[in-house]
């Protein structure tokens, strides 16, 4: 396993310049896309959390791994179709542009999950 960032900026700093570019461009489209959320390192990697973790993400070998959860991914199949996917992953090839509207759609509808869970989890509690 490798070893645990201590921050975004720290786990940034392991990479190239050019995968510190991608790096900083989906932190910067997840930061617009949820402002309320906290930046954690979670499983080795950067995420965004709130009532729980949204989403990952981390540099590759060849890719942006971008990890919404199995749901993230089942729930726009259809426009991952030009990715690979795998039960909770996307990879976002290096030579290729970001789909910034599409990483926010996702990061978004994790948002709302995570709301409607947190929200069930509360009603259950209540007498």
């Amino acid at each position: 396993m490798n070893p645990k960032p201590s921050s975004i900026e720290e786990y940034f700093s392991w990479f190239s310049p050019e995968t510190q570019a991608k790096l900083k461009q989906i932190r910067a489209i997840l930061k617009a896309a949820l402002p309320e959320a906290k930046e954690v390192i979670s499983y080795h990697m950067p995420a965004y959390k709130t009532t729980e973790v949204l989403v990952y993400f981390a540099a590759m070998k060849n890719h942006l791994g971008f990890y919404p959860t199995n749901s993230g991914v089942s729930e726009f199949k259809d426009e991952l179709k030009n990715y690979q996917t795998s039960k909770g992953a996307i990879q976002f090839p290096y030579d290729q542009p970001l789909p910034e509207k599409l990483i926010r759609d996702i990061a978004l509808f994790r948002q709302e999950e995570a709301k409607d869970r947190a929200t069930k989890k509360q009603s259950k509690k209540a007498p």
